[in-house]
């Protein structure tokens, strides 16, 4: 559960994870299954149809589509309520967001959510933004399932408990989550030149609310809220994978059909922005490590037609390294680092753009450098080149990101609360009509000075004012948009070991390479390759950690034939999203792309591996963009307090070791020591294809790419001799760490135990199943029922187990994020429920739900094409097949609670575990709950 980021829905769908979803082809509304969806008084009509999706409408309003995909064994239900932080009063700033959390407390008829979706093997999760909440839940393709989810969501809808005691723990967990917001000084500068930028409009309030608010809002002003907005006829539900069409609709008719429409009206929205008329400026001063400047300019609501090109304006200024803000603040030195983002909101939104500065780079000429790119880039016409890479890249992850319907699912929120949902679809013509005309017009219609909040206000005697256009109709807008052509279906994939195992085929390249390769059929042909090389010995990667680690960064900045922004771009036009990454013991390389992309890929793969360019140029701006990552980690306690830990834990491995923990100083001064020749002789000595693993998953010709692999890496030898590097168990005393970080508002805990285990010993079933009771799961496991729950004292909490496939080497973990002034309440609480299940073991009842929650994550991480190409490539390194996954689930079914209670008993002891806190204790020392004493930083 959380609020969205603020990030623009251009700027979302350049991430990787959560990267939202354009569209699926059309596929008609199935006229037999509303003929079989009939019930007196609530008959599901159908409105539209596009691309694959199709809208139907319930009596009581509420809005239903339906997205079938058999491609994938999961089914999404996403429920969407057009609410969200701008239409909250005065007072109730948090209050869309922490009624969010409530929604999870339970109903009558589900008393436990997070047990009632954890036994389904759920993946869930609700988000608050602006303009709208919505819930959803990703289950295992059933029946059954389906039925509970639309039973449940329709149930919450309206009989949701929202109690006080509720709401008494959970303000608790809300305000822990603001606290760690409040460390972050770019998401609290930007909250305040929002909030500058907005002077009535409510965007101008942060989703996650005022303290003060969060703490004293009465619950029957929550409650009222409630009523007041979670309605069927102010809500959309979207059903989206694989299931039977015509029975969807009868359980939705037979669920959220029941649910009558309030009498009372909607209530609407109604205070518009004024149009800027001068600079502003907000200054923020609290404890950080590099300085920052934050540029932002009102623009037309998403729905408009100048919103494509300022989707691709933002990318043209903000792209890493083609865009004109890198070009005149980051290859000068005036900056490390730069972007740009945008708000498309139902409202007029915003187009933001950012740089950081480290120490030796004056604000002031930063921020001239910064207003004059901006503010002057309709002076210099957009070209056709910048243009037409910005649509390029867009186009290439709108391909990718087509043949998801999960997340197409999900992030048809966003496009329904902007209007409609086929704005989505209409957004995405646009891009591609886009000319440099356009981008140089808004740029001159928008990036004004006195459109900007950044600097003072100065009186200005003819203010030169960017006037909004009237606002879109949207209903006529989409009106008859009949959208493209389906994209072709994949196969129905059993995701079973077994089957999986039936499928696969392995052999060796010719160069030694070990390949494993599973030919089916996907949605939109895609495929997914994962590649994993191998060298050198313990005594020959001694001391050579960095230039490793910058042989490995340098990989993707450009090779011998191509430049960086040239590679981009011709994986831009093969829509191909490639990694590629090395360090001292390897390399790696993972590909996702179209079948008829795949052997142009490889052979740039192989380029980017094989002949690195080694530029002068871009080494000295990696290492400075790096210098800039790592001094703004010097006050964050999640990062000294995780260095801490792990170097408590590993401290046996001498300096210069590969496995070394280096400090933060020891990282900065290692980058500021490395030169580009120690990179490039590292990667002369040791890069070759003699010893790794190849594995592809997707839509491909099985002979064709291994011969084609063959080729490229065969007669690519690695000079180094190869032994793999061992990890050693340490066994060292248990140390208790505190570390300072002033002026942060919330709190890191990390607290575990090396344990002498691999992932083939006896216990590792017990073990697996025992920890996810402990802290796995969706806020069901013990650790988050007691801390977050009932406690109320942390927003994150959970354990983590892990071990080595080959070396008695393993960790177990527990970590919380929380207030300073909470500390022994947090460590009691995380040492009481880690005794408590090591020493009395769990029940029963409690075991089996959660065994069938694991089981459920397990096939479900099978599913995804990825993933399986990274398992099968580890696997092919172990000498491993899936045969081992059928016999630790087939050992997990078996399990009772006596033999996870002694097989934790037999490796967990608290008294053995390393403890270490990172915040703000000399503030909460003064309120008399925290430490006299605490350690300085190692």
């Amino acid at each position: 559960m959380k609020r969205r980021t603020p990030l623009s829905l251009m700027a979302a769908l350049m991430m990787v994870a959560g990267t939202p979803v354009w569209a699926q082809s059309p596929s008609p509304a199935p006229k037999a299954a509303v003929t079989q969806s009939k019930a007196k008084g609530r008959t599901l009509a159908p409105v539209a149809s596009v691309e694959g999706i199709s809208e139907y409408r319930l009596p009581n309003g509420l809005k239903v589509l339906l997205f079938p995909d058999p491609t994938k064994p999961t089914v999404t239900v996403n429920v969407t309520y057009f609410v969200g932080s701008k239409h909250e009063g005065y007072g109730e700033t948090g209050m869309a967001h922490l009624l969010e959390h409530l929604m999870f407390k339970g109903t009558p008829t589900t008393r436990n959510v997070p047990q009632a979706l954890t036994e389904r093997g759920a993946r869930p999760n609700g988000t608050t933004w602006l303009d709208r909440t919505n819930y959803y839940e990703t289950l295992p393709a059933t029946d059954a399932n389906l039925r509970w989810a639309l039973s449940f969501e329709a149930d919450r809808m309206v009989n949701s408990f929202i109690a006080k005691k509720d709401l008494d723990s959970e303000m608790t967990v809300v305000r822990n989550e603001f606290e760690s917001g409040e460390n972050d000084p770019r998401g609290i500068l930007f909250e305040r030149v929002m909030s500058a930028a907005y002077i009535w409009h409510s965007y101008g309030k942060a989703t996650i609310g005022a303290r003060s608010d969060l703490e004293n809002v009465p619950i029957d002003r929550l409650q009222a809220f409630y009523k007041k907005y979670y309605r069927p006829d102010n809500a959309m539900l979207v059903v989206a994978g694989r299931f039977d069409e015509a029975k969807a609709l009868k359980m939705i008719q037979d669920t959220f059909g029941k649910l009558k429409k309030p009498g009372i009206p909607l209530p609407a929205t109604y205070t518009a922005e004024p149009t800027q008329d001068g600079e502003r400026e907000v200054q923020l001063r609290r404890v950080g490590d590099t300085a920052l400047l934050t540029s932002l300019y009102h623009v037309p609501e998403g729905a408009h037609a100048d919103f494509a090109a300022i989707d691709v304006l933002t990318l043209v200024m903000g792209n890493n390294p083609s865009g004109r803000l890198y070009k005149s603040m980051v290859e000068p030195k005036k900056a490390a680092r730069v972007g740009a983002s945008n708000l498309q909101l139902r409202d007029p939104g915003v187009i933001v753009f950012n740089a950081e500065m480290r120490d030796d780079q004056p604000v002031a000429a930063a921020r001239e450098a910064l207003l004059k790119t901006v503010e002057e880039a309709s002076r210099t016409p957009f070209t056709e080149d910048e243009v037409n890479r910005a649509k390029a890249t867009l186009s290439k992850y709108i391909d990718l990101t087509l043949n998801n319907s999960e997340r197409v699912a999900i992030n048809l929120s966003e496009w329904e609360a902007t209007g409609d949902w086929r704005l989505l679809f209409l957004h995405r013509d646009r891009i591609e009509a886009v000319t440099p005309a356009d981008v140089t017009r808004v740029a001159a219609a928008y990036l004004k000075p006195s459109n900007r909040t950044l600097g003072t206000f100065f009186p200005t005697p003819k203010p030169d004012r960017a006037e909004l256009p009237a606002p879109v109709n949207v209903a006529k807008l989409v009106d008859g948009y009949k959208g493209r052509e389906a994209v072709a279906q994949g196969e129905a994939f059993d995701p079973s070991p077994a089957n999986i195992e039936s499928r696969v085929q392995r052999g060796v390249l010719p160069g030694g390479v070990k390949y494993a390769v599973l030919p089916k059929q996907t949605r939109g042909d895609m495929v997914n390759v994962a590649l994993t090389l191998r060298w050198g010995t313990e005594a020959a990667l001694q001391g050579k950690s960095d230039a490793a680690q910058y042989a490995g960064r340098m990989l993707m900045r450009g090779t011998k034939k191509r430049s960086r922004q040239q590679l981009q771009d011709a994986f831009d036009k093969l829509k191909a999203r490639v990694g590629v990454d090395g360090g001292s013991t390897g390399a790696s390389a993972s590909i996702e792309c179209p079948r008829e992309s795949l052997p142009e890929v490889l052979k740039l793969v192989a380029e980017v591996l094989r002949e690195p360019a080694f530029d002068e140029k871009e080494f000295a701006l990696l290492k400075q963009e790096r210098l800039a990552a790592l001094e703004s980690e010097r006050s964050e306690p999640q990062t000294l307090g995780n260095i801490a830990f792990w170097r408590s834990l590993s401290g046996h491995y001498p300096k210069g070791h590969p496995y070394y923990v280096a400090t933060l100083d020891e990282r900065i001064a290692g980058v500021k020591g490395t030169t580009l020749e120690q990179a490039r002789a590292f990667h002369k000595a040791f890069y070759g294809a003699s010893n790794g693993e190849l594995a592809v998953v997707g839509d491909f010709e099985p002979k064709a790419i291994v011969a084609l692999a063959g080729t490229l890496l065969g007669d690519w030898k690695s000079p180094a001799k190869y032994q793999r590097v061992p990890q050693v168990f340490g066994g060292g005393e248990p140390a208790s760490v505190a570390l300072e970080t002033p002026d942060k508002a919330n709190a890191f805990y990390m607290a575990g135990q090396s344990l002498k285990l691999r992932r083939d010993d006896a216990d590792w079933p017990a073990l697996t199943l025992g920890n996810f009771v402990l802290g796995g799961g969706f806020l069901n496991s013990r650790l988050a029922t007691r801390i977050r729950q009932q406690d109320g004292l942390s927003y994150g909490v959970a354990s983590s187990l892990d071990a080595s496939d080959v070396d008695e080497v393993g960790t177990f973990l527990t970590y919380a994020i929380y207030a300073p002034e909470n500390a022994a309440r947090l460590e009691t609480a995380m040492r009481e429920e880690v005794t408590r299940a090591v020493q009395k073991g769990y029940s029963a009842e409690e075991l089996q739900k959660a065994r069938s929650g694991l089981l459920e994550y397990r096939q479900s991480a099978r599913a995804q094409d990825g993933s399986l190409a990274r398992q099968l490539a580890s696997y092919l390194f172990l000498d491993r097949t899936l045969a081992f996954d059928a016999a630790l689930e087939q050992k997990l079914a078996q399990l009772k609670p006596e033999d996870v209670r002694k097989a934790m008993a037999r490796h967990l002891d608290w008294t053995k575990a390393t403890q270490v806190r990172a915040g703000d204790f000399a503030t909460a020392q003064k309120k008399g709950s925290a430490p006299a004493k605490v350690p300085a930083a190692p």
